[in-house]
């Protein structure tokens, strides 16, 4: 891992922690799920709303304006929008993606849920990540989260990573798996 990645993990990890333990304590991770998901909404779909998070050219000052501006407006939460605007003014805000996805994490260990990323060639259907999730609830003795992505050059099948296992599946691998034995005959 590269240093500044791991700085803004190590940031973040610490204030994921302490939001974590705040919603724990007040019997309100629901809250903080919901505030998770909307903050990664948020950073999917708004350029600008990443840019005021990551650029040194807005200020503590107006980091913080706009987090107080845009908290409500978003539906977050107090604590949420607190931890926000404190990382405002510590100049921390660029480091919340990595919040979020440390927040994830947090919230399904305590849930007893591991998350699966799933990459298929098209998008798959509601009944399909059921069977998926329930066929790998067997195999992880948890309750599955699938985080589903597209990629078309697969042409087929899937690549699913649970953990630290990785099953490849996909029509892409197994021809490059018989491109290199072609090659080992030839």
């Amino acid at each position: 891992m590269s240093e500044p990645a791991s700085i803004s993990s190590g940031i973040a990890q610490r204030y994921a922690t302490a939001l974590f333990e705040i919603a724990k304590e007040a019997k309100d991770l629901a809250t903080l799920e919901a505030d998770v998901a909307l903050l990664d909404a948020a950073l999917a779909e708004s350029a600008d709303f990443r840019a005021m998070i990551s650029s040194p050219v807005y200020t503590r000052d107006a980091q913080g304006r706009a987090v107080a501006a845009l908290a409500p407006k978003m539906g977050l939460s107090a604590m949420t929008a607190n931890t926000l605007g404190l990382m405002a003014t510590k100049r921390r805000l660029f480091a919340l993606p990595q919040l979020t996805a440390a927040l994830r994490a947090l919230i399904a260990e305590e849930k007893g849920e591991v998350t699966a990323e799933v990459v298929s060639a098209s998008p798959l259907t509601e009944a399909q990540k059921q069977k998926l999730a329930a066929a790998l609830k067997v195999s992880a003795g948890k309750d599955v989260k699938i985080t589903a992505a597209v990629d078309e050059s697969l042409i087929g099948g899937l690549i699913v990573k649970l953990g630290s296992k990785m099953i490849d599946t996909s029509i892409r691998a197994r021809l490059n798996a018989l491109q290199n034995t072609m090659k080992e005959v030839g």
